[in-house]
């Protein structure tokens, strides 16, 4: 099979890929939107689950990782519920782990276990511990095949990069002892300056940011009141609004119509919503010579992205909604 993906070009994969692609975990991703609430308050902010896992697994083969850490790339995001983290705000998961949660019981349920063993895997092997695929997962400030995929793929979506740029970067990736690194310090300027384009422009943006508390707020009432059960999150994001746009609730009938307003203002005196999410800095690894070293020793520009991020992560947003219209 051969599958083909915007930013890192055409691969054959192994029938194992093939399989895990085709089932129908893998296939619902395609319905779980990445953004959570974003593309219910912005249809161009779209990207999904599938297209990010997909990216995730090429890219890790593209930098030479094993046909097993492939798998655990492409199934990584597997269990994520409808709308991604908005189900962790409205759960109350402050780590944005719900998924993780769930995901043991989940690659049981949906057949994971089974498909894999048909090809001499052991799942729980493979999937329950990714301190073993260094390309997959790192703890921040570090890059993974992860971060920097939803960096890439969503900032290129979204127009804020080109594909040009991205492949430019990718060309500067490499791997060092098992870590991923960077060969020049403007490649990791670059990428530092994106990834905040990322996670304090885009996932901190006060439309964003209203989307989720909007649809947060609408999700918890509606498992308060018995609209949806904890177990429908395993739904695409679609099926979801379904079930709450055809609930008689005149209170979530209410809550869905807020999702419509775009004027939106960030106002930390008088405000709605205060919203703080994870922390997520980033300090690349740069090789020099023999040695890698993080990008902010050797970058002052990297140093002042990184105190500028990490305050606004720690003020949160505030936003409320202007006159209505």
């Amino acid at each position: 099979m051969n599958i083909y993906d915007e930013l890192y070009g055409e691969y054959t994969i192994e029938p194992v890929l093939q399989r895990l692609i085709e089932s129908k975990a893998v296939q619902r991703l395609k319905g779980i939107h990445q953004g959570g609430a974003s593309y219910l308050v912005n249809p161009e902010w779209n990207v999904t689950r599938y297209e990010h896992s997909i990216g995730v697994m090429l890219l890790i083969r593209k930098l030479g990782g094993s046909l097993e850490e492939q798998i655990a790339g492409l199934l990584h995001d597997v269990s994520h519920t409808a709308f991604s983290h908005v189900v962790d705000l409205a759960l109350d998961h402050p780590l944005e782990d719900y998924h993780e949660r769930i995901f043991s019981s989940f690659i049981n349920q949906w057949g994971i276990v089974d498909l894999l063993k048909d090809f001499g895997y052991d799942a729980e092997a493979i999937l329950l511990d990714d301190s073993q695929w260094p390309l997959l997962e790192q703890p921040l400030p570090l890059l993974c095949a992860d971060r920097i995929d939803y960096t890439l793929r969503d900032m290129y979506r979204y127009g804020v990069i080109t594909r040009e740029e991205a492949i430019a970067f990718l060309e500067n990736v490499m791997v060092n002892d098992g870590q991923i690194c960077l060969k020049s310090i403007a490649a990791a300027e670059w990428f530092v300056e994106t990834y905040y384009k990322e996670v304090i422009d885009f996932f901190m943006a006060p439309l964003n940011v209203y989307g989720y508390e909007i649809l947060a707020g609408t999700l918890r009432a509606a498992l308060r009141k018995g609209i949806l059960a904890i177990t429908d999150f395993e739904k695409e994001d679609e099926d979801i609004l379904a079930i709450l746009k055809e609930s008689r609730d005149l209170d979530i009938q209410n809550k869905l119509q807020l999702l419509e307003r775009t004027d939106i203002i960030e106002d930390d005196q008088d405000y709605q919503f205060h919203q703080k999410k994870k922390i997520r800095l980033i300090d690349p690894p740069v090789r020099c010579g023999q040695h890698l070293y993080p990008a902010s020793r050797l970058s002052a520009k990297v140093a002042q992205m990184n105190k500028e991020a990490y305050e606004k992560s720690q003020k949160g947003v505030y936003i409320r909604t202007g006159p209505a219209n």
